[in-house]
This record gives C-alpha cells, sequence and structure tokens, in this order.
C-alpha cells in the first residue's frame, strides 16, 4: 500500500478564460496530496489517503471522491472546521497561481496516527501541509517515523511561496527532511527557489531527485555517481496545469511499486532504460492531465502500454 498524507482542499477555479478577477468561479476537488492519492487510485494502486478533513459540505465531497476512485479512508481524520480554499488564477499558457485560505481549517488541525497499515510501502508527503503548522509539525513527526522503521518516503514540496513567512527557515527545514526521503520531487521552479542544489541534496539522503520541466520534460538525477536521465514532454493542447505535477508524482509511485522498486536499494538498481521507461509513463500521464481541465488524471486505461 501507498501512503498519501497531506492536505484535502477545494480549489476556486476561474471560469470564462483568463484574465478576469471576477469571472465566476467552479469549486473542485484539490490539494497536492489529494490529486496524487486520486492519480495513484486511477492508476490502480493500493492508496490509501491520511489527512484531516472537514465534515462541512466541501469535506463531504472530498471524501466522496476519494472512495470513489478507489482511494482508502480509514486513516482520514474529520473535524467541524472548514475546508481550506485555494483561489486559482490561470493565465496565459495554462499555468495557476494560488491565494490560499487556511485559518482555522481542518488539515491544519492533522494528528499523527498511531501507526500505519502494516502493508505501508511506501509514504507520500508534501504542499502546504508541510508548511503549515501546526500540522507542518506532525506530517514531519510522520514522515521521520516512517521512514525510520524502513518505508519509502516521497516528498514533493510543491512550494507555494505566499504561504511561507520566512523563506531561508523554510529551506533549512527543507534541507533537515532530505536523510528520511528515498524520492525527491520538485518542479525546476521549485529547485530553483530552494537553491538548486541537486547533488548536495543526493548527499543528503535522497536516492534520486525527479525534476519536472513543464513542457519540456522529466529529468531524473541519482545518488552515488549515477548521473542523470531525461525523457522530452509529450505533445499536448494544454488546457491548464493544474494537477500535473501531482500526477507525476502519482505515476513515479505507481511505476516504481509495479517494479518492486520503493526502496532505496531499489532505486539504486534502476538503470538508464528503467528510469526512461518510469519517466516517460509519468510524461504521459501529466499530458493527459494537462489535456482537460482541472486536476484530472487519466485512468490505467488511458495508458495503454502500462508503466
Amino acid at each position: 500500500m501507498i501512503v498519501v498524507a497531506g492536505e484535502a482542499l477545494i480549489d476556486l477555479v476561474p471560469q470564462g478564460g483568463t484574465g478576469d478577477p471576477l469571472a465566476p468561479l467552479l469549486p473542485a476537488r484539490g490539494g497536492g496530496p489529494y490529486n496524487t492519492a486520486v492519480a495513484l487510485g486511477r492508476l490502480g494502486a493500493d492508496v490509501a489517503f491520511c489527512s484531516r478533513v472537514s465534515t462541512d459540505a466541501f469535506g463531504a465531497a472530498l471524501v466522496s471522491r476519494l472512495e470513489k476512485e478507489g482511494v482508502a479512508v480509514g486513516l482520514v481524520q474529520r473535524g467541524p472546521e472548514p475546508t481550506t480554499l485555494a483561489v486559482a488564477s490561470v493565465g496565459e499558457g495554462g499555468s495557476a497561481e494560488y491565494s490560499f485560505y487556511t485559518e482555522g481549517s481542518a488539515d491544519r488541525l492533522f494528528a499523527v496516527p498511531a501507526q500505519l497499515p502494516a502493508d505501508v510501502r511506501a509514504l507520500s508527503v508534501g504542499t502546504c501541509s508541510l508548511v503549515l503548522e501546526p500540522g507542518a509539525s506532525a506530517y514531519e513527526e510522520l514522515m521521520r517515523r516512517e521512514s525510520a522503521r524502513g518505508v519509502f518516503v516521497a516528498l514533493d514540496p510543491n512550494i507555494r511561496a505566499g504561504l511561507i513567512p520566512d523563506a531561508d527557515a523554510y529551506r533549512a527545514r527543507f534541507r533537515s527532511w532530505l536523510p528520511y526521503v528515498s524520492l525527491l520531487k520538485l518542479s525546476e521552479e521549485d529547485a530553483q527557489w530552494l537553491g538548486g542544489d541537486i547533488e548536495g541534496w543526493l548527499a543528503a539522503g535522497p536516492s534520486a531527485v525527479v525534476v519536472t520541466r513543464g513542457g519540456e520534460g522529466l529529468t531524473a538525477f541519482t545518488a552515488g555517481g549515477g548521473g542523470s536521465c531525461s525523457v522530452p514532454g509529450v505533445d499536448v493542447e494544454v488546457v491548464d496545469t493544474i494537477g500535473a505535477g501531482d500526477t507525476v508524482n502519482a505515476a513515479l509511485l505507481h511505476a516504481l511499486a509495479t517494479r518492486d522498486r520503493l526502496s532505496r536499494a531499489g532505486l539504486a538498481g534502476l538503470g538508464p532504460a528503467d528510469w526512461s521507461e518510469v519517466l516517460r509513463f509519468a510524461a504521459r500521464a501529466a499530458a493527459i492531465t494537462c489535456s482537460r481541465a482541472g486536476a484530472e488524471p487519466p485512468y490505467a486505461v488511458e495508458l495503454r502500454g502500462g508503466a
């Protein structure tokens, strides 16, 4: 089983094109970890979501979709606090920026579960959940605990700079997580914001770092002098990029799981041809997500040829 831990929220997405600040807003289920869990469910993975979700109408809709997509919800905590809202602004080329409304929301009050299921093979964490306290410390504790008992940890920081009050403090905290991380996945922009020290990050702990480069594709950098492997992006008519990075995260985890590579030793054993297959699968999955509005990742049947 793959456990995805982090926030579930509601994206408010403008309709009718870009540039109008008063365009009607359509609510859509979202949050980086939530999107990752849904994408894994659609790919057919054995996946569970671990978070705190509101009992309000938005929260009910979030949990309902998880169940529909085959994501286990036994680790989802519920509370009366409101659901976090993220107001999206979609620019030219389909890129999205967000304004967040998080004060007193349910996902910030996440508590570390006493234990995860015995069959957990990987834990995926990241995004706002590792920024907003007091939940951030709880998610961090979960990451450290599970890593210490040998669980494969995937980290996608998915930087939202507007939520980070002290950039230098966050960068230092990010570096403190790396010894517990097996796979670090991040966008090219996130990598630059965090300092771009890929060699240093690999030396600190991760067995691999995967950097997404939008339409230009993906690159995997491996530890121990293993070098890098790059694949091009897949040409597609982009509607928007919402959820594309989350789809990459899910596709990487699924592809590694199907190869029985969800371990540090497993990553170390991947050769260039293996990495090329894994990255191409992730690129294809992300392209499908970009071809339709909102975070709508592909189902396994749309990716014929497997992982």
